[in-house]
């Protein structure tokens, strides 16, 4: 089964293509709305290797807009979120850390992926992952401003710096128009899309 799926992406993008996602390490900071659905979209497209981190647990109110399901409520998110994956494509290489990002751990975490999905929840937290990795040269994916619904052509790609991408609209607040299925499956799509463009090229 997993040879037709190898295949069929062979197929789409190509021999020279398909081995550099092969080979791609990908980290995600985060497990929640943006981390569990981007992580789908990788796996979808061929991505193997993958260091996920989120020290939270599966409760009801994620249902509505995260990659996890009924039977798993009380579940570690990394550990939910490495079976739901895991379906999908049976040979993935995981590490999975149910750990507090910090400083302090944040580049060691991190230290042999190519590139750094941020998917936090706080505006404090995702701003410590940018300040930790951007130093280190390896391309971020952030986002901000998801809330709501409508609009979704507003949720875009922005170039901050060499190796720091921002995707949302830059002024919803989920404190103000909380985060729903659709744009942050649009989000965590169009992470996933600068994430591959980046490591297959265009």
């Amino acid at each position: 089964m997993m040879d037709a799926f190898r295949r069929n992406l062979i197929e789409k993008l190509g021999e020279t293509k398909f081995t550099k996602i092969e080979k791609a390490k990908i980290g995600i900071a985060g497990a929640g709305g943006l981390g569990s659905n981007c992580a789908a979209c990788l796996v979808r497209v061929g991505f193997k290797h993958f260091t996920l981190v989120d020290f939270d647990r599966v409760d009801p109110s994620n249902l509505d807009r995260q990659f996890y399901f009924e039977d798993q409520v009380g579940m570690k998110k990394v550990e939910a979120l490495r079976t739901n994956l895991l379906r999908i494509n049976p040979g993935l290489e995981l590490q999975m850390f149910p750990v507090k990002l910090e400083l302090a751990n944040i580049q060691e975490i991190f230290r042999d992926c190519d590139v750094i999905v941020e998917c936090l929840d706080r505006a404090e937290a995702k701003s410590m992952l940018v300040a930790g990795m951007l130093p280190t040269g390896k391309l971020i994916v952030s986002a901000s401003g998801l809330g709501g619904y409508g609009s979704s052509d507003a949720v875009k790609v922005h170039k901050l710096k060499a190796n720091l991408i921002l995707i949302g609209d830059l002024a919803s607040d989920i404190e103000k128009a909380p985060a729903l299925s659709p744009r942050v499956h649009i989000a965590a799509a169009k992470q996933a899309d600068v994430v591959l463009e980046f490591v297959a090229g265009k």
